[in-house]
């Protein structure tokens, strides 16, 4: 019986494609760790994608950051994790606050029901630097979603600790690495409240 239990696992293991074992678990903060544990880095997300056809590839940032940082090529659509409250100001991060979008999952299911994707197919997910990419990773896992994936740097990467860059996102991410990009949006990849 163990030998059989432990042959299925290695058979598994087989199994999950490269990307599965390129990103330590251990190597990422807290607020980037998913109850799935299927991560991905963006040098990674093109291979991945050509290797998974079927893959629902979606950015979970603002409208706004789509707008004025950028969007990658090659996704499905835009389902933003969290939205802005321009009413509220956190001064401790010198920014508008951030809450859950109450309209993810329903925004999330407009693009799986396009894309034709199950509970079991491959899902990627990116936002900025990996935080909101996550949280949407467990949100769906909860929804019985199996098969999540997050871009743990995302489009804009990690921040400089030190050096020139200290403070910027500048050691990491799609954009960063020189992944293709455009300032230029797809109308048919945003959902539109008309």
């Amino acid at each position: 019986m163990r030998t059989a239990c432990l042959s299925a696992l290695f058979a598994a293991l087989l199994a999950l494609p490269l990307a599965a074992l390129a990103v330590d678990p251990a190597s990422l903060p807290d607020i980037k760790k998913t109850r799935l544990g299927l991560y991905i880095e963006a040098k990674e997300v093109p291979d991945f994608l050509k290797q998974h056809p079927k893959v629902l590839f979606l950015d979970l940032r603002t409208p706004e950051e789509l707008l004025f940082v950028g969007i990658p090529d090659g996704i499905d659509g835009n389902a933003p994790f969290g939205i802005m409250n321009y009413a509220k100001w956190d001064e401790k991060k010198k920014t508008y606050v951030r809450f859950p979008n109450p309209d993810f999952l329903s925004n999330f299911e407009y693009w799986a029901m396009d894309k034709g994707t199950e509970k079991g197919d491959p899902i990627l997910l990116i936002c900025r630097s990996g935080d909101r990419s996550a949280l949407g990773a467990d949100f769906l896992a909860k929804q019985g979603y199996t098969n999540v994936w997050s871009v743990v740097d995302g489009f804009e990467g990690d921040m400089a600790k030190d050096g020139a860059n200290k403070g910027k996102r500048a050691v990491n991410g799609w954009k960063n690495i020189g992944l293709p990009w455009t300032y230029d949006l797809d109308k048919a990849k945003l959902l539109l409240r008309e």
